[in-house]
């Protein structure tokens, strides 16, 4: 049995607000809906412009396909100009311990 995995992916916003940042994302949630293995995704801004985009996935194998395919199919929309592509971080791990209410 696969481990699930956490996805985290930090940056800076360019020029936009995260309200307006969350609202262009509408085709990322759903492109990420229909991929293999996709769990959640969370959005929080950690102070002013600086966002954690965490999302939830079945295995890092589902996890790095979809990304590897969103960076393919939606490399011309407008969330990546929103983004200072400079500040990109991005990780993806198999959950080592959960624990649930």
């Amino acid at each position: 049995m696969k481990n699930q995995a956490i996805e985290l992916t930090t940056f800076r916003l360019n020029n936009c607000t995260v309200q307006q940042f969350i609202e262009a994302n509408k085709e990322i949630d759903e492109f990420l809906k229909k991929q293999n293995g996709f769990i959640s995704r969370s959005i929080s801004e950690l102070k002013k412009n600086v966002i954690y985009d965490l999302l939830l996935w079945e295995s890092v194998e589902d996890g790095t396909h979809a990304m590897n395919k969103l960076m393919t199919e939606l490399s011309d929309s407008l969330v990546h100009d929103m983004i200072d592509q400079s500040s990109v971080s991005w990780n993806i791990a198999p959950i080592q311990h959960f624990t649930n209410l």
